[in-house]
């Protein structure tokens, strides 16, 4: 982030502006929605400069910037259209000590004028550092289209009414009588007039402070394999809503940032044969803190109810009487598989799909490995890198074949996925530099490693 963003305080302070043409005409209609003094300078300005100084919406120097006239101003604008005269006014503006842009030159700026969504005081600023203006005003015209034009008021009265609710206790309280108004008792009570908005305000803060102790809820969330485009929106939801979020050690660091800022962050590390956090301190917390009063989300890797102990974590807050819900995600294989190119069944080929995982709680897992062994036979490995060698000891002990497919996704989902195609006799070398989490697809090969073996054995 090379442009941090903040919101200036820039009411009654002085924006100085340098030049009169189309360039500055665009600048002027944003600036002049601020509550800042304008001053332009220019010497040839255009007939819109000139009625909007007539109306007293600024004031207006016919002549070019000199030495001392930005001295004062909190931000100053080179909007000459000329390199030259850009650069010049630039160097004034800044020995005067404001902070100064030049209107289309990034790199001699000292700060960007984002897009806006304005719905005053509601105020979006879109920025891409210059990178990308065409996507900032996409991203400006679906918020347009999506934000009520009438938000701006209910978060005028809600400004004026933000004391009165100071009475509620601080955080999740708070939190869900705001959320309340904004979403449900503010947009109703405005259809019937601005005036009407106000006495619903009362009613509903009354109503919150005679409602009963907050009680907690937890939300079991399926966090995908890695990339935040497969979250679902009842997800997201979740995350915006939450208190609390223990999450797992393989959850992508770009879903825990869709969490609330204020939320608390509690990782709950695990890692086969690695150091972990036990179980039964990780169902403790869930229930210590709903029973606090707070939303708590158990944010899982992948899908909470594919080997991620869910009944454990659910048993307990019933034991409790806690309420919960349960939101599933896409799970490795899932991902896997999308990445491959492939079906994890195919007619005629495999009508079954074993999930397995390559250790539990007490080492190796075990399975029926003579049935996983038998010809077309399809299974998805979780926990199966350092597994990778028992696997492949117990299905050749059972007849496995040694030229089987195995493909490996490594970082399923993620900027850094890797595909490796391999077979059940190399398995072990496969997987011994892997550092991510992956997942083993035995007895399935990459679609382009499919149309690689047909067309040589078309040709023989």
């Amino acid at each position: 982030m090379k442009h941090f963003p903040i919101f200036m305080a820039i009411e009654g302070r002085r924006i100085v502006l340098s030049g009169g043409g189309d360039a500055a005409l665009a600048k002027l209609r944003l600036l002049m929605k601020t509550q800042g003094h304008i001053t332009v300078f220019a010497s040839a300005p255009a007939a819109e400069i000139e009625d909007w100084a007539e109306a007293g919406k600024l004031t207006l120097i016919h002549r070019a910037l000199e030495p001392g006239d930005a001295m004062c101003a909190a931000l100053f604008y080179a909007a000459n259209e000329d390199d030259v005269e850009d650069a010049r006014v630039r160097r004034l503006a800044q020995a005067d000590g404001a902070l100064a842009n030049v209107v289309d030159n990034l790199q001699d700026s000292q700060f960007i004028t984002p897009a806006i969504v304005d719905r005053d005081p509601v105020t979006i600023a879109i920025g891409t550092e210059g990178a990308a203006p065409v996507l900032a005003r996409a991203i400006k015209r679906d918020l347009e289209e999506a934000l009520p034009a009438r938000l701006g008021t209910l978060a005028r009265i809600g400004k004026a009414f933000r004391h009165a609710a100071d009475a509620l206790p601080f955080g999740a309280t708070r939190r869900e009588f705001w959320s309340d108004y904004y979403f449900n008792a503010g947009p109703k009570a405005l259809s019937d007039g601005e005036e009407a908005v106000r006495p619903a305000l009362d009613r509903l803060l009354h109503a919150h402070l005679n409602k009963d102790s907050r009680t907690g809820f937890v939300d079991f969330v399926g966090a995908g394999p890695g990339d935040p485009d497969l979250l679902t929106m009842k997800a997201r939801r979740a995350l915006d809503k939450a208190d609390v979020v223990l999450y797992d050690r393989l959850v992508a660091p770009e879903i825990l940032e869709l969490a609330r800022r204020e939320a608390v962050m509690i990782e709950t590390g695990k890692s086969g044969f690695g150091p972990s956090m036990k179980q039964e301190t990780i169902t403790a917390l869930i229930v210590d803190h709903a029973q606090q009063g707070s939303h708590v989300v158990r944010l899982k890797s992948g899908d909470p109810s594919v080997f991620g102990r869910l009944d454990e974590e659910v048993d307990a807050l019933e034991t409790h009487g806690i309420a919960y819900t349960i939101v599933p995600g896409i799970t490795a294989a899932s991902g896997a598989a999308a990445a491959m190119g492939r079906s994890l069944t195919r007619r005629g080929k495999n009508s079954a799909l074993r999930v397995l995982t390559g250790h539990d709680i007490d080492g190796f897992a075990d399975h029926d490995w003579a049935a996983l062994a038998r010809p077309g036979s399809v299974a998805a490995i979780y926990m199966g890198k350092r597994a990778s060698r028992f696997v492949q000891g117990r299905l050749m002990m059972f007849g496995g074949d040694p030229a089987t497919p195995v493909t490996i996704v490594e970082n399923v989902s993620r900027a850094d996925q890797h595909i490796i195609q391999t077979t059940l006799s190399a398995l072990p070398d496969a997987t011994a530099a892997l550092t991510g989490p992956a997942v083993l697809l035995y007895g399935l090969a990459p679609r382009d490693a499919i149309a690689a073996t047909l067309d040589l054995e078309a040709h023989a």
